[in-house]
């Protein structure tokens, strides 16, 4: 496999206006070939997603998904520009199918990475700079493992850095521009809450013969 430069990155980037982390992804699926990695990117819809990003998108609709047995619940709001791409089946599906996989993933906090409070990133760095492993390491290499470690600690976190659950070679980011793409419009995820049955709530835990004692009202 071609190792890939910054600077191929950074032409292809200039050539594209895709983002860094895509550009970096399609000469990597492409053998650091940039006309290649150019079609590999309009194919997946990025080229178009990324001019469309800074759009304001104020529309689109809040949908809810509740998992079988009713223990997990989800509610996002994901918004598109126009109330017309809100009421299609293909945003509408995009909603539930992004609902879905919050639901399908309890590690999911955050929508994007850049969403992540550095206090959280720092605390991560204490806790792995702690690591046993890490003891005989020289401070160079230590601090190039703790980097890799925390960067996929927080990708755990974000939402749009999931490998999507009806297709794991893409991302919940992919999925999303794929559908910009297609919608012609820019799309976000806003906002999200995850509900499980019951969380927070500390249960009482009884001695099974203190409790059949007390319904009976005799002695253990």
């Amino acid at each position: 496999m071609a190792e890939i430069s910054a600077k191929t990155v950074k032409e292809l980037r200039e050539k594209t206006g895709a983002g860094m982390m895509d550009c970096k992804k399609a000469l990597t699926e492409n053998n650091g070939d940039i006309n290649k990695a150019t079609e590999w990117l309009r194919q997946k819809g990025i080229t178009s997603a990324d001019k469309k990003a800074g759009r304001v998108a104020a529309e689109g609709i809040v949908d809810s998904y509740i998992h079988t047995g009713g223990r997990i619940g989800v509610l996002v709001e994901v918004n598109c520009e126009t109330d017309f791409v809100a009421r299609r089946q293909e945003f509408q599906s995009l909603v539930r199918n992004i609902a879905m996989q919050i639901a399908a993933c309890p590690q999911v906090e955050y929508i994007k990475v850049s969403d992540i409070p550095e206090a959280i990133a720092q605390k991560e760095k204490e806790i792995e700079m702690g690591r046993d492993d890490l003891g005989s390491k020289p401070d160079n290499i230590k601090e190039k493992i703790v980097q890799g470690r925390i960067e996929k600690r927080l990708k755990e976190l974000s939402l749009m850095d999931q490998p999507y659950i009806r297709d794991q070679n893409k991302t919940v980011e992919e999925l999303v521009k794929e559908s910009i793409a297609q919608l012609g419009e820019n799309i976000q995820v806003r906002r999200f809450v995850r509900f499980v049955l019951g969380e927070g709530i500390e249960k009482e835990e009884k001695n099974f013969a203190e409790e059949v004692a007390a319904q009976t009202g005799g002695k253990k």
